[in-house]
């Protein structure tokens, strides 16, 4: 161990930092707010029970803890992974003798969700006679995972996934703290590293913590005593990294990349000589058959969408059939690809997107494109406004359907060549041709 990681508590950070008020609360301000109706209730030593609803890392645990310490009343947790019947009937019967005595219990359930029916409703009684005020946190949604009779006796409290500004000020903290923090450590970012760790957590307050613990204890102080965090070290950490497979050596990889490279050019002629050169070297003919549906997708996609169907095919012959004749099914998929329309537009596509979803995060679904069977969501607001295509004019209607923060962006552009020159042309008419 580091001598500047002999200075920091073994507890994770994510842990040290767990806030102990709702003044140091980040996040969630439409129920952790001064002028909420919860912060009210509280005020008055009241606490309703509640079923906390939201995504990992959004809060759902502290607020518990938080409540539970400014109501001052007896507390016991418990986690459906971890316990079950006889757990919750041990806590009911200290709960019961702490109630005849005018002592007030609030039960904690971590992923109540995982609890089944029997389970959930073994709570009923004990919430209804004031043995314990109930307190309940769930990643699902609790109209589907949660009985309708616990449902009916908690007010659900829906937590928002937290934002990269949410996240960007928790790290803060933890840097500047020198208490439990890791401000003895002196850390300075450099750039953008502290965004780039809360857009790859995803909303997640513990991941973005763990990954800025990680970083920090991975790095030695420079001249001044100092741990000086930057891209690339973050990035190490954050990013996977691929791992590559090595069959043969270099030469393994120089030949497979000739092979793709020559399907991409359109030579036939040179793709049948790199696949025979790798068939005849004892290369794994089901590691080419993957290499050849890859590039049907990646280097063809819609401008032949028939080029994936046949690559398929091919590995699925030379599964039946083997060598020494599973080479024929090979060949001929071979030149298909080769002498196919090319387009990447489908894998440039995704590529778009994914920057997006790696710099921007899990950013939330539209309320009116979200599912709403149930009437709790639909009180929330889910599903209002949505257009239904099918009651329009050509089974189309122009509405959104990315977040908000994406609002007009393309990523998906067809290019001119094979089929995909009719999707361009379609796309063009439904765009033209929409209503609403």
């Amino acid at each position: 161990m580091s001598d500047h990681n002999k200075n920091l508590p073994l507890i994770p950070l994510a842990e040290r930092m767990r806030p102990q008020s709702f003044d140091d609360f980040v996040g969630q301000d439409e129920i952790t707010g001064k002028d909420r109706a919860l912060r009210r209730a509280m005020n008055n030593g009241f606490i309703p029970s509640i079923i906390l609803w939201g995504p990992p890392g959004s809060g759902k645990t502290t607020l518990a803890k938080i409540i539970a310490k400014q109501i001052g009343s007896r507390v016991e947790s418990i986690s459906a992974v971890l316990s079950g019947v006889k757990d919750v009937r041990e806590i009911m019967s200290r709960a019961g003798k702490y109630k005849a005595e005018g002592m007030e219990t609030i039960l904690f359930v971590d992923e109540v969700h995982r609890f089944n029916k029997a389970q959930q409703d073994a709570f009923l009684h004990h919430i209804e006679d004031g043995t314990i005020t109930f307190i309940g946190a769930t990643t699902e949604n609790p109209s589907f995972e949660v009985v309708p009779p616990l449902l009916s006796r908690c007010r659900v409290l829906l937590l928002n996934q937290l934002t990269e500004e949410n996240l960007v000020e928790i790290l803060n903290r933890a840097i500047l703290d020198r208490e439990i923090g890791l401000g003895k450590l002196g850390i300075k970012t450099e750039g953008d590293v502290l965004s780039f760790i809360a857009a790859s957590s995803h909303g997640d307050a513990r991941v973005a913590l763990g990954y800025l613990e990680e970083v920090a204890r991975s790095k030695k102080p420079d001249g001044n005593d100092n741990i000086i965090i930057g891209m690339s070290d973050v990035e190490e950490v954050v990013r996977k990294k691929a791992l590559m497979y090595d069959k043969g050596g270099e030469e393994h990889y120089n030949v497979i990349s000739a092979f793709i490279k020559s399907m991409r050019g359109s030579d036939p002629d040179a793709a049948l000589y790199w696949l025979a050169r790798m068939l005849e070297a004892g290369e794994d003919p089901m590691f080419i058959a993957r290499r050849m549906i890859i590039f049907a997708s990646e280097d063809i996609g819609n401008a032949d969408p028939k080029a994936l169907s046949l690559a398929l095919a091919a590995k699925e012959s030379f599964h039946f059939i083997g060598l020494p004749e599973g080479w024929i099914p090979l060949a001929q998929a071979v030149t298909y690809l080769a002498t196919a329309p090319k387009s990447n537009s489908s894998y440039t596509a995704y590529k778009r997107v994914k920057k997006d979803v790696i710099s921007l995060g899990s950013l939330p679904v539209p309320l009116h494109i979200r599912n709403a069977p149930s009437k709790l969501m639909k009180e929330i607001g889910y599903g209002k406004n949505y257009k239904y295509p099918h009651n329009f004019e050509g089974g189309h209607v122009n509405q959104d359907y990315l977040p908000e923060q994406l609002k007009g962006k393309k990523y998906y552009i067809p290019s001119d060549r094979g089929y995909e020159k009719r999707i361009r042309e379609r796309m063009e008419s439904v765009h033209k041709s929409g209503k609403g």
